[in-house]
């Protein structure tokens, strides 16, 4: 029996990238799509906020990353998020150029890249140059809270568990307004499903906001373009009037 032969490029595609102790290689310029980065629940097409911008400036519509597309706020905590939502254009940590936390910062519409070595791995965001270091089979407790917490990982056959804690409890989940507390307690899922596409899952706890355990998952995609790099997106001096606009001293003459 004469077997068809298989190109590299083929085999590219079937075979699963590894480390040299066996463990699957994340390394990688990822990215994933959609817009839960505005709304992380199934959310229809909506105006933006300046009617100027046409339809460069409204949100598209965009199916939920929640499962169950519901997310268990305590009763106490709902005037929290809708107030969070009915002040997003001013407060939106976001829109500040603050880190944007974990997880928003793995479904925002930036790529990001991942460096893994044996015992401490690097993920580098293009948002606000965002990063943090997870730690493998070395947990240790968060010296200071944080944007992007505290990152401990261990791995579970082929799946990098990441449990990220040490929150500030400033962050958003999405432009909505739903939101945590510093209480946070956040269990990543990283699984790789082929050599180009890894299942990305992650689980919120935070007693003080929700009734229970709640969860995301989406695909991420390795980006394979040529030459496909990590860029920057040093934004916040595109945030200071916004922020410090209020404080500039006002000349003679001009209108308040």
């Amino acid at each position: 029996m004469v077997l068809p032969s298989v190109s590299p490029a083929q085999r590219l595609e079937t075979e699963m990238p590894r480390m040299p102790d066996g463990q699957p290689n994340l390394t990688g310029l990822w990215q994933t799509f959609g817009s839960a980065h505005w709304n992380m629940l199934d959310h229809a097409a909506s105006e933006g906020y300046f009617f100027e911008l046409g339809a460069m400036g409204a949100i598209p519509a965009g199916q939920g990353i929640v499962e169950g597309n519901v997310i268990p706020y305590l009763p106490e905590a709902v005037a929290q998020r809708d107030a969070n939502f009915a002040n997003r254009l001013a407060d939106d940590p976001m829109l500040k150029c603050f880190m944007p936390g974990v997880p928003r910062a793995t479904y925002m519409p930036f790529p990001f890249q991942i460096v893994q070595g044996t015992d401490q791995i690097l993920i580098a965001y293009e948002f606000a140059t965002s990063n943090r270091i997870l730690r493998v089979d070395n947990d240790t407790l968060s010296p200071v809270d944080s944007w992007m917490g505290w990152s401990n990982a261990h791995w579970e056959e082929d799946t990098l568990v990441v449990e990220v804690t040490g929150f500030n409890g400033q962050a958003w989940f999405d432009h909505m307004g739903n939101y945590a507390s510093n209480q946070l307690r956040v269990v990543e899922r990283y699984t790789m499903r082929s050599p180009n596409h890894i299942e990305y899952e992650a689980t919120m706890e935070d007693p003080t906001v929700f009734s229970e355990p709640w969860t995301v998952r989406l695909p991420l995609y390795r980006r394979i373009e040529n030459n496909a790099k990590l860029l920057e997106f040093k934004c916040v001096e595109f945030t200071e009037e916004k922020i410090y606009g209020h404080l500039r001293r006002q000349e003679p003459g001009e209108e308040n």
